[in-house]
């Protein structure tokens, strides 16, 4: 690969990781390319960008994004995700499906260098919009038992009024 071609991956990544919360690192090695193109499909589909590049050039364009602490060794899929929990879910649900593969290698979360137990602590938390849902059940709930206690009260208005 020409130099220019190595600058321009570099830029590339650079652009992705601008908009991003998250970057995982994972090993893929094991995983065949039926099973790498469903990857690649389902975090297209969760609009996350999975990119396989040199350590190198990933090294190059995490540190010239202000970002450090990061080490790599062996094959790298970067995972480039705006919802950090959405995109480890989707890997850890993805691992357990084909035998731990990818492995993830650790990270960036918001700024902060992650190991993989994070990762996966990530993956458990609700993701954005069951967060929503859950705290709108809640709002839903707090509004029938408000309810309940209004025509409750009114019922014992009436009753006070009628004796």
């Amino acid at each position: 690969m020409k130099r220019t071609e190595k600058e321009q991956l570099v830029i590339e990544l650079k652009e992705k990781m601008k908009g991003a919360t998250a970057l995982y690192y994972t090993d893929f090695t094991g995983l065949n390319v039926k099973r790498m193109t469903e990857l690649r499909r389902r975090f297209r589909k969760a609009g996350v960008e999975y990119v396989v590049i040199k350590n190198t050039l990933a090294l190059k364009a995490v540190n010239e994004s202000g970002l450090a602490g990061v080490r790599l060794k062996g094959p790298t899929g970067v995972v480039v995700a705006k919802d950090a929990v959405a995109a480890a879910k989707l890997l850890t649900d993805f691992a357990k499906e084909n035998d731990a593969r990818p492995t993830v290698k650790g990270g960036i979360y918001e700024g902060a260098v992650v190991d993989a137990a994070l990762v996966k602590k990530l993956a458990a938390l609700p993701t954005r919009d069951e967060a929503l849902g859950q705290l709108l059940g809640c709002f839903n709930s707090v509004l029938a038992m408000f309810a309940l206690a209004l025509e409750a009260r009114k019922t014992q208005l009436e009753e006070a009024s009628a004796n």
